[in-house]
C-alpha cells in the first residue's frame, strides 16, 4: 500500500485534515527539540515532513537521521529536502523500523508521525518495534509520537469516526485513486486504541513516564514517552 500512495500522500494528508497535521508536526517538532538533542531519529518517516521540520528548527550541529521501508515514500522525501536546501541536514535510510541500523544509546530523541498507528493497528508483530526505540534512545532520551487518537467525548468521537468515513475515506480515493489504502486508514483511525491503550503499551516496553496531549479535542494527540 505504501509503495502506491506516495504521489498524491501529502496532498490527501492536508486535505483530510484541513493543513493541521503540518501544524501537528511542527507542535511534535518543538517536543522532539526542546531537551536540546544532540541526535534524533524519525522512523516511518514517509514523505519526510516531520524530520525535514525539525531540520528546519533544529540547531546546527543536530545530528538528523529518517528511516522507512518504502522506497517510493523515502524518494519524495529526498526531493523534498532538496527543494528546502536541508539535503545536507538529514540522512535518509531504507530500512525497517523492527531492526534498525544503529547502535545502543544513538539517539537523544525518537519521532514518529502518523506511521505508529501503522506499525501497531492489527499488525502481528505491532510490539517488535518498542524495545527497537528503547533500544538506540539514550537514557533520558524520548520518543515523542504523534497519531491520530480518540476523543474522550462520545459525542465528538461520534462525529470525528462519521468525519473519517464520509469525507477523510472519499476525500481520500478520489485524489489518489487507491481504494483500499485510504478505507484501511479511515478504519484504523476510526478502531485505533486510546491514550490510555498507548501509555499501557510504552510502560510495558519499559519506558519510565509517559504524557499525552490531546489536539482537536482528541482526535489527535502527542505521547511523549521517556527512557
Amino acid at each position: 500500500m505504501f509503495t502506491t500512495v506516495p504521489p498524491r500522500y501529502d496532498l490527501v494528508n492536508r486535505v483530510t485534515t484541513w493543513g493541521l497535521d503540518a501544524r501537528w508536526r511542527r507542535l511534535a517538532a518543538r517536543e522532539c527539540l526542546s531537551s536540546h538533542p544532540f541526535a534524533v531519529l524519525d522512523i516511518g518517516c514517509g514523505t519526510g515532513d516531520l524530520i525535514l521540520t525539525i531540520a528546519q528548527q533544529a540547531e546546527k550541529d543536530v545530528e538528523l537521521s529518517a528511516i522507512d521501508y518504502s522506497q517510493p515514500m523515502l524518494d519524495i522525501a529526498v526531493k523534498k529536502a532538496k527543494r528546502l536546501g536541508l539535503e545536507r541536514k538529514v540522512t535518509f535510510i531504507h530500512g525497517d523500523v523492527t531492526s534498525l541500523p544503529f547502535p545502543d544509546g544513538s539517539f537523544d530523541c525518537v519521532g514518529i508521525s502518523f506511521a505508529f498507528r501503522n506499525l501497531t493497528y492489527k499488525n502481528p508483530h505491532g510490539m517488535r518495534h518498542f524495545p527497537e526505540v528503547l533500544r538506540v534512545l539514550k537514557p533520558g532520551g524520548k520518543y515523542v509520537i504523534v497519531e491520530t487518537s480518540q476523543p474522550q467525548s462520545k459525542i465528538i468521537r461520534s462525529l470525528f469516526h462519521l468525519y473519517l468515513r464520509w469525507f477523510a475515506y472519499p476525500a481520500g480515493y478520489l485524489i489518489s485513486g487507491n481504494k483500499g489504502a485510504y478505507r484501511y486508514l479511515a478504519e484504523s483511525a476510526a478502531h485505533f486504541y486510546t491514550a490510555d491503550e498507548i501509555k499501557g503499551m510504552l510502560i510495558t516496553t519499559g519506558f519510565r513516564q509517559v504524557t499525552y496531549r490531546p489536539l482537536l479535542w482528541g482526535a489527535a494527540g502527542i505521547h511523549v514517552a521517556v527512557k
